[in-house]
């Protein structure tokens, strides 16, 4: 989706732009010239320009951006969006993801700091198949602007102990492991809807709906946690997750409120509609701003 060649800044950002543009041009081939890719609400379902989005979440301390991992439409717009930020109103960044575990950190150092290339990364990390077009990207941006990037999450193995034996699996984990978590004990609220969801799920053997919500909180409070661990004043720290982690104001950001009620934090919530033309009810309030895209996107394999 992005190529890296060793050329003046601007010019990649071109070239960037361009390939961007073109790939989401075909993407959307066949449709008539005035169907729009994505629209962006308020919270109160009010359509506003993008610039004007950026603008106003370029304010906040930290911003969560919310997506849908199979939709390319939120991909190139994260990108987009930090390259905005960084460009037009704060190239004191410090970037983030649910998508790199927090054990992987030192190896994602050391990839920033070009002691290791990305065939290394991808091997001594567990980087998703799709890593290289919808993450890596950024962790490039990161290295060639000598950013901050976090790896947040909690290591996966971690979370699949507590699906199985709730919070109660953290008592078996050294003092070194602990270091890649949440401080202990992990606060949880399990009257926040994001978990009340989750517990009416189904049991399968030793997994529980009770245990798939106290897992689903070890990664919002382990994610807000190396957040904060890594904010510093007047650097805006950009998180890039799941939309279930941050919609509603729950999630990650109910646990940055928790650690510091003063933080300006700025929500995006990444939804799907048949018609984007307006906000569907539904969605109304999910977050700051919402990005809307129609549900006739053509999917990433």
């Amino acid at each position: 989706m992005f190529f890296r060649l060793v050329l003046p800044r601007n010019l990649l950002h071109m070239l960037n732009k361009t390939i961007t543009t073109l790939f989401i041009g075909l993407l959307f081939f066949g449709f008539k010239s005035d169907k729009k890719a994505y629209q962006v609400f308020d919270q109160n379902g009010k359509g506003i320009a993008y610039d004007k989005m950026v603008k106003k979440i370029a304010e906040a301390d930290i911003i969560l951006f919310g997506e849908l991992y199979d939709n390319p439409i939120n991909h190139w717009m994260k990108y987009e969006i930090t390259i905005d930020i960084f460009e037009n109103y704060n190239d004191y960044l410090a970037l983030g993801a649910q998508r790199y575990e927090s054990d992987n950190q030192l190896i994602i150092n050391e990839y920033l700091g070009g002691h290791i290339d990305y065939k290394t990364l991808k091997r001594r990390t567990e980087v998703w198949e799709k890593n290289f077009s919808d993450f890596h990207p950024l962790l490039d941006f990161a290295r060639d602007h000598q950013l901050t990037f976090v790896a947040s999450n909690i290591p996966r193995r971690y979370a699949g102990m507590v699906s199985e034996q709730g919070f109660k699996a953290f008592n078996h984990l050294s003092l070194q492991a602990q270091k890649y978590i949440a401080p202990l004990p992990l606060t949880y609220n399990d009257k926040l809807k994001c978990y009340t969801d989750i517990k009416k799920m189904k049991s399968h053997g030793k997994i529980t709906g009770e245990n798939l919500a106290k897992a689903q909180a070890s990664k919002d409070a382990t994610m807000a946690h190396f957040i904060l661990k890594n904010m510093i004043k007047e650097r805006t720290f950009i998180h890039f997750n799941g939309a279930y982690h941050s919609k509603n104001y729950e999630g990650i950001y109910w646990y940055l409120k928790q650690a510091n009620p003063e933080l300006k934090i700025a929500t995006i919530n990444c939804v799907e509609q048949e018609s984007i033309d307006d906000l569907s009810k539904e969605h109304l309030s999910s977050a700051h701003y919402i990005i809307a895209t129609p549900l006739s996107i053509k999917k990433a394999n």
